[in-house]
């Protein structure tokens, strides 16, 4: 089984990075008994060159070489159809005044628009089971006064194109390792310290089980 879990941040080692490495290990630890090879694929955009769409419409040519494929020759040409035949993806994404991260944005645009169909049925080869993990420094109240149901555009056409994916936001997040090296007025580091203590390790209980799910859903997938 091919597990994908896919980070749209730039740090490898932060939030976003930590609650996909749970994640990655619910997934395994779920699947430690079943009797075949499971690899999950850590994959970091900041370290691939890509863009977005370009428009050129090829995926969408009657009877072209690379209908319902993305045929832009960079770091994406070759590991789209791997993801896209994969048994479940977890997507983790920091949120940059107010949306992801421009790389993982670019690469939703590859990845889902080569399997749309204008007013037609998707061209996904295959169903499988998503999640979405967003970190930011808003906490709870902040994100529903702000930003409230703005991702379930983005989540509704994953769900219209391959299926609904799993939803996980990581509110009031820890950002710098020491505060009295950045100017800063809008948080208070005590208190962000204390939630990192506190809380932070609900987020990632909540990410492990996530994991979990994906894995549990791509088994009833493939009975």
């Amino acid at each position: 089984m091919e597990f994908y879990i896919i980070n749209g941040g730039p740090r490898k080692k932060y939030n976003t990075a930590e609650l996909l490495k749970k994640a990655s290990e619910g997934i395994k630890d779920e699947l430690k008994d079943i009797d075949e090879d499971v690899n999950i694929h850590q994959i970091h955009l900041y370290d691939l060159n890509f863009k977005g769409c370009k428009s050129c419409f090829h995926c969408k040519r009657i009877g072209g070489k690379y209908y319902a494929q993305c045929p832009i020759k960079d770091d994406l040409l070759e590991l789209l159809p791997k993801v896209q035949n994969s048994d479940g993806i977890i997507f983790g994404s920091p949120i940059y005044f107010g949306e992801i991260t421009g790389e993982l944005r670019s690469f939703l645009e590859r990845f889902l628009f080569s399997i749309l169909v204008y007013g037609g049925e998707s061209n996904a080869p295959k169903r499988m089971p998503m999640a979405m993990i967003y970190t930011m420094n808003v906490t709870e109240e902040g994100f529903n006064l702000f930003y409230g149901d703005k991702f379930d555009i983005l989540e509704n056409a994953m769900a219209n194109l391959i299926s609904k994916p799993y939803s996980l936001k990581v509110y009031d997040t820890f950002q710098f390792s020491d505060y009295s090296k950045y100017e800063n007025y809008a948080f208070d580091p005590e208190l962000k310290a204390k939630r990192k203590e506190e809380h932070f390790p609900i987020d990632l209980d909540n990410a492990y089980n996530l994991g979990k799910k994906i894995a549990q859903d791509s088994l009833k997938l493939n009975e």
